[in-house]
């Protein structure tokens, strides 16, 4: 192996002024929570940090990619090997610059986001799509629950896995309910004006969401701080 093959790729904060810690903090506030790049701003500065809003932006579209890239390829390292899984699939209308436009979103049995994709139409080219860029990633899917719109078994036909699909009324609710977060932080931002613009952020929304959320509801306190914990302190290693 070369010397060259061998040497370590240079880090993504080379050369900015601002340290590590606080960039991926302004990417944290700005993403995970429902806030406004000046309210973000603003908290910074409370605690001594002194940076405008425009930074707040330029390093989320910098950085915010390679951090959910980094979680993302992580989760998949450790949860590749794992056959049971079931996967629930769901689309929500999303108004881009005035036009209705489709998030659609594939959910693991624990809650987390595989896929956020964004399509033009809702129809079976577009569910094509999301299904197959989650199955490249995650492998074979042992259930597959979706809602009554006809293009899931008619994509879910060319692939031969029409047969795990399942279907019922209250059955895609982890699907539905893995909207809302993004819902309250599309609010804040007022919506957006470019379908790239949404692909974007949803995708790396959902894979800092995942790292983030312990589901606080379903567990003790003290495994909670704990879990809470061990995310933040892997947080601060992200993009290292």
């Amino acid at each position: 192996m070369s010397r060259k093959s061998r040497a370590k790729p240079p880090s993504p904060f080379l050369r900015f002024n601002s340290s590590p810690e606080v960039i991926r903090m302004a990417v944290m506030l700005y993403v995970r929570y429902p806030l406004s790049l000046r309210n973000v701003e603003d908290l910074l500065f409370k605690y001594g940090v002194d940076i405008s809003h425009e930074n707040v932006r330029f390093w989320w579209n910098r950085f915010g990619p390679v951090f959910a890239s980094d979680i993302r390829r992580q989760r998949i390292k450790r949860m590749r090997g794992f056959r049971n899984w079931r996967w629930h699939v769901d689309e929500v209308f999303v108004k881009i610059d005035g036009q209705t436009h489709y998030l659609w979103r594939a959910v693991d049995h624990e809650g987390e986001i595989l896929e956020s994709y964004v399509t033009k139409k809702r129809d079976k080219k577009a569910a094509l799509k999301v299904l197959r860029k989650a199955l490249k990633r995650h492998g074979q899917a042992e259930k597959i629950v979706t809602d009554g719109l006809k293009s899931y078994p008619a994509a879910m036909r060319e692939f031969g896995n029409e047969n795990r699909r399942e279907m019922g009324r209250w059955n895609n609710n982890r699907a539905e309910n893995s909207h809302l977060p993004f819902r309250r932080r599309e609010r804040v931002m007022q919506r957006f004006r470019r379908m790239k613009s949404l692909q974007k952020f949803a995708s790396v929304h959902a894979n800092i969401h995942n790292h983030l959320n312990s589901e606080r509801h379903l567990i003790d306190r003290q495994t909670y701080k704990t879990g809470r914990s061990a995310a933040l302190a892997e947080w601060q290693f992200l993009a290292a």
